[in-house]
């Protein structure tokens, strides 16, 4: 077949849309699932009413309370974090070449709870209140970050001095993120024993991954990291595109590997760390979405990192929607939950990694 000079060829243009209807696709299931996701719970709110309230036209001073103070900044922190968690882990999976790289299964999660534990226990920045949605709030979330950010950074160093040492097999690196996991988890259960009863229980309380945490301030900066992050992943598309094809491949095509590596590495780190730091560990969202979305769109990076970005958003905001009406008044950590549908997503990625 011949084309004229200049054409484009049709298959190629189908390919194409397609990756775009679903990314409009998503985009547009997002914003229904916003509106529904702030509409249900305990008291609810008719979505035509959400609608208007958001867009600046208030119904009635009940809904303005209900949605600006808890419902619409917990969704949004839903989709910040799960599109933080996506795109970190998204970014892990081609930098190491690795199906099964995440915040989570590196142990760089388990890394960024340690240092949060340590700033909420030794450092005191974590106090109780006697409020149930209040349980625990962080008076120093810079300090905070800050230390989890480090031994976020520190478990990220190791696993790429373990990567370049032995080479960056799964087997490798999934060992290494056990031990780093349960590293970190014995250091935290070392605090716990230690701790006094309120720090106990703020320690315990805030495990427990939720989004229904933050405020506004927090979510603002969650959003400006995770920006930035997806901003950086989305200009260094074609350089992880081109490790996809191996590091002698990227290196001929002039990508420095080490240093792509090293700082997309820290990136996703930084992500983690500052979700982690605010909301508690949130686990399997970093391995589970990417292969979902790469079912869907594909292994090309141009796509990928952008639509693991956006259904990661959906995927948390789902999963917290759901984490809030399963035995509604209560309301269930969302990190149960995505354990709990992450879990045998891992299982069957290593299962079928090792039938080959």
């Amino acid at each position: 077949m011949h084309f004229a000079k200049g054409a484009v060829p049709e298959d190629y243009l189908v390919y194409i849309r397609r990756k775009y209807f679903w990314l409009m696709g998503g985009l547009l299931f997002l914003f229904i699932m916003l509106i529904y996701s702030i509409s249900v719970g305990e008291v609810t709110i008719p979505p035509n009413e959400v609608l208007q309230t958001i867009t600046g036209h208030s119904v009635s001073t009940k809904w303005d309370l209900i949605i600006w103070n808890i419902r619409l900044p917990q969704a949004l922190a839903a989709i910040v974090a799960g599109a933080g968690l996506s795109v970190a882990g998204v970014a892990m999976q081609s930098i190491l070449r690795n199906p099964i790289a995440s915040p989570f299964t590196l142990g760089i999660s388990n890394a960024g709870a340690f240092g949060a534990a340590v700033s909420v226990v030794v450092l005191g920045t974590g106090k109780m209140q006697s409020t149930v949605a209040n349980a625990v709030t962080i008076n120093n979330p810079y300090l905070t970050t800050t230390v989890a950010l480090f031994f976020c950074l520190l478990a990220t160093g190791v696993i790429l001095l373990i990567s370049s040492i032995r080479g960056a097999s799964p087997e490798v690196m999934v060992l290494a993120g056990v031990a780093l996991s349960s590293l970190f988890t014995a250091g935290t259960a070392f605090l716990q024993y230690f701790a006094d009863d309120t720090q106990l229980a703020a320690v315990v309380f805030w495990t427990f991954g939720d989004v229904g945490r933050v405020t506004w301030t927090e979510l603002e900066i969650m959003a400006g990291v995770v920006l930035l992050a997806v901003i950086f992943f989305v200009a260094n598309c074609w350089n992880y595109n081109a490790i996809d094809a191996g590091d002698e491949t990227a290196k001929g095509l002039g990508v420095n590997v080490e240093r792509t590596r090293l700082v997309g590495m820290v990136i996703a780190a930084l992500v983690s760390a500052v979700i982690v730091a605010f909301l508690g560990v949130i686990g399997f969202i970093g391995l589970v979405c990417p292969h979902m979305v790469r079912r869907v769109i594909g292994d090309d990076q141009r796509y990928l990192i952008p639509g693991s970005t956006l259904f990661g958003g959906i995927l948390l905001l789902a999963s917290d929607t759901a984490a809030r009406l399963i035995i509604s008044p209560y309301v269930l950590p969302v990190s149960i939950l995505t354990a709990f549908m992450g879990a045998p997503v891992f299982i069957y990625l290593l299962l079928k990694g090792y039938k080959r």
